[in-house]
């Protein structure tokens, strides 16, 4: 799991990539929770999502944002959070400029970014949004979504009662060709503390569905 530093917005960025098995390989970017509130890319649901991606053959990153861990910079309320990940966006698909199928991932915080990103970004395919903070965060800007994706949540999320998510998913679901799926996992709660599993099956099952995410992991 080779640390890469990149040049950051703010200086540089604390990252870790894993190459796929081939130079044209599916890229994703996996982009962690609140960085104010001690989010980090070690955080269990980001680490889990980044395994995920790297079993099934995707050339995949996750980075630390501004002043998080050895990342340069601070927290700036996810403006410039958003630009870091459009530079970790950068360097991970200039390392495979043949590749054709790009996905963004993020838990909480992470999501929110990475729903912003794929406005700005039409050559991200797909997208895995993991507990996003509906309650507490604006996603009027997704009008309407640009690519289809799993929304990911816990019926017992404290943080984010489960029906500002449906009503996030019936506000954004307007775009022809777009489906966002939505999975509601019984009992658990924002961080899927003790549901860690059924979280990581839901993504999985859906790449399974998904032509773009149907990438069956390499031999040992």
């Amino acid at each position: 799991m080779p640390e890469v530093i990149i040049n950051g917005p703010e200086g540089r960025l604390e990252c870790r990539y894993m190459p796929g098995p081939d130079q044209n390989a599916p890229t994703a970017l996996i982009l962690h929770p609140e960085p104010d509130k001690n989010g980090t890319m070690n955080n269990r649901v980001t680490f889990s999502t980044y395994k995920l991606f790297q079993s099934r053959g995707f050339s995949v990153m996750r980075f630390n944002f501004r002043g998080v861990g050895r990342s340069q910079g601070v927290f700036d309320n996810g403006e410039g959070e958003l630009s870091d990940a459009a530079t970790a966006m950068d360097w991970l698909q200039s390392q495979h400029p043949g590749s054709n199928i790009c996905w963004i991932a993020g838990f909480s915080f992470g999501s929110w970014i990475g729903m912003q990103l794929l406005m700005r970004r039409p050559e991200i395919t797909g997208f895995i949004s993991l507990s996003p903070p509906a309650s507490t965060h604006d996603f009027t800007f997704l009008a309407p979504c640009p690519a289809s994706g799993l929304i990911v949540h816990g019926s017992k999320n404290e943080q984010v009662p489960h029906p500002k998510v449906d009503a996030l998913v019936e506000k954004i679901s307007k775009q022809k060709g777009v489906a966002i799926d939505i999975n509601l996992i019984d009992g658990a709660n924002h961080f899927f503390s003790t549901h860690l599993d059924e979280a990581m099956s839901s993504v999985s099952d859906y790449l399974d569905r998904t032509e773009n995410g149907a990438v069956m992991p390499t031999a040992d």
